[in-house]
């Protein structure tokens, strides 16, 4: 056999191994579980949202879920645990607005929010209230408030953390309507919840999805919801607005994001299966339960949400002097 002869035989075998390599790549998702890091605490509403969601996904794409609660830091070590993973489509982070728009303008963080991840999907918004434990003096918001006002620094209220959701939530209902009060922050929305239910603090604005079990169960009482209009499922619980403070609304997300360089196909059947699964009515039935307005956005229009509540979320906190506690 001559030389040529080698080298092109040689080549021939070359290229059929490597061939035969990438064909043994199974394709995404079927080479293992989807690992989709949650940085609040369990029971939260996003983390509800999210293993509803995921169940229904898991069956669109054929590779279960495994969900990962990282709190603390205010969502700053479970957001860093996404923005460094590998973009191959198999780690996904289930955050809210807090993670994205809020603890970067107040904490310095390791990653970037605009630019070290990728948006999939906004899921839905989280409609919220105003909380208190069952047995509190304050019937309505406008008992709290003439409370808080005559009492200065002497209500107190609980959040998820310094530049949580929840704080931020009170910090402008505190602005609105003239109230000093001291803000207690617990380490997730959870436990800020159960602090209001034991009476370790006055009241707490919550992500309805976080509190829906406690409210049912006679835990939590809710004085008004911070939706535009009443909600379905609280037809008798006033809104803020009706309650005192005209055009106060404020709401969370619950959003998808992958590393940055993962895959654009990748991205897109992520997005197609959130679809796909917020058109399952049993799907759709859970997730409005909890307190949840469909959204279910593209990656794009989610993008260009992303960049506009950062930049509002930018200015409240700095006219509201938030800052790392």
């Amino acid at each position: 056999m001559n030389t040529l002869l080698k080298h092109l035989l040689a080549g021939t075998v070359l290229a059929a191994a490597v061939t035969t390599g990438v064909l043994a790549q199974p394709a995404w998702p079927a080479a293992k579980s989807i690992h989709m890091v949650i940085p609040l605490a369990a029971g939260s509403a996003v983390d509800n949202g999210a293993r509803v969601l995921t169940q229904r996904m898991g069956i669109d794409l054929g590779q279960s879920f495994y969900l990962e609660n990282i709190p603390g830091s205010s969502g700053l070590i479970g957001a860093e645990r996404v923005a460094k993973a590998a973009p191959d489509g198999y780690t996904l982070g289930g955050f809210n607005d807090s993670v994205l728009t809020m603890v970067p303008n107040i904490y310095k963080a390791n990653w970037d929010p605009l630019a070290d991840f990728v948006p999939v999907s906004l899921v839905g918004t989280i409609e919220w209230g105003l909380v208190v434990k069952p047995d509190s003096p304050y019937q309505t918001v406008a008992d709290f408030i003439q409370a808080a006002k005559a009492r200065p620094g002497k209500l107190n209220y609980g959040s998820g953390g310094s530049g949580s959701p929840q704080h931020l939530a009170m910090a402008m209902f505190a602005s609105r309507a003239g109230l000093d009060m001291v803000h207690v922050p617990y380490k997730g929305a959870t436990p800020a919840a159960i602090a209001v239910a034991g009476g370790e603090v006055d009241a707490a604005f919550q992500g309805l999805g976080t509190v829906t079990s406690l409210i049912a169960g006679g835990k939590l009482r809710l004085l008004a919801v911070s939706a535009p209009q009443r909600l379905a499922q609280y037809p008798n619980v006033p809104t803020v607005s009706e309650s005192g403070l005209p055009d106060f609304n404020f709401n969370s997300w619950f959003a998808l994001v992958a590393p940055k360089g993962t895959p654009r196909a990748v991205v897109d059947r992520l997005y197609r299966s959130v679809k796909t699964s917020l058109d399952d009515p049993d799907t759709r039935r859970q997730l409005v339960a909890q307190g949840m307005t469909i959204r279910g956005s593209s990656p794009g229009e989610f993008g260009v949400a992303l960049q506009e509540q950062f930049q509002l979320y930018r200015k409240v906190i700095q006219a509201n002097n938030i800052k790392a506690e």
